[in-house]
């Protein structure tokens, strides 16, 4: 008998339930820095300043529940909005998702370990400007939140395995 695949396999976006949506979030916090499109162009700029509710140490939400109240652009994302929005990190698990791609190693739900995306270098820890300390949001335009990290891409070898026998 084989096992079932998993619910991001088996589900679409908007089949799953609201636990198996918010598990999908691996925790980076790229979707929270702030990002600038010019206006003649439409074209894209990360940066690495963070929104004032981005907890710079565990990459999360400090106040999720209440977040539009803080920051009303705060974007809640539902698969409807998914397929309109162009700014969501190409490790995003939404973004993976909703594209038929597979969960890469490092994602939580793939790992079972909630460091792994600090490890593979997909979140913003240690990363980011304080918005109330960056002054010009120009001034701290980067690329890195929309690339994937080398060591992102293939799992690390694990070198303290056990012989058998």
């Amino acid at each position: 008998m084989t096992d079932p695949a998993p619910f991001w396999r088996a589900k679409t976006l908007d089949a799953m339930t609201r636990a198996e949506w918010e598990s999908l979030c691996d925790g980076c916090g790229r979707c929270c820095l702030h990002k600038l499109r010019d206006e003649e162009t439409d074209r894209l700029a990360y940066t690495n300043v963070a929104c004032r509710l981005l907890d710079g140490e565990t990459c999360r939400c400090k106040d999720y529940a209440n977040r539009r109240k803080w920051v009303p652009d705060c974007v809640k994302l539902t698969p409807k909005r998914l397929e309109k929005i162009d700014w969501l990190p190409p490790t995003c698990a939404y973004r993976l998702v909703a594209e038929a791609q597979d969960l890469p190693w490092w994602h939580p739900l793939v790992s079972g370990r909630p460091e792994t995306v600090h490890e593979a270098g997909i979140s913003v820890r240690g990363r980011t400007v304080a918005e109330r300390d960056a002054g010009d949001f120009e001034d701290h335009v980067v690329s890195w939140p929309g690339k994937w990290p080398a060591k992102a891409r293939t799992p690390p070898v694990v070198t303290n395995r056990r012989r058998p026998g």
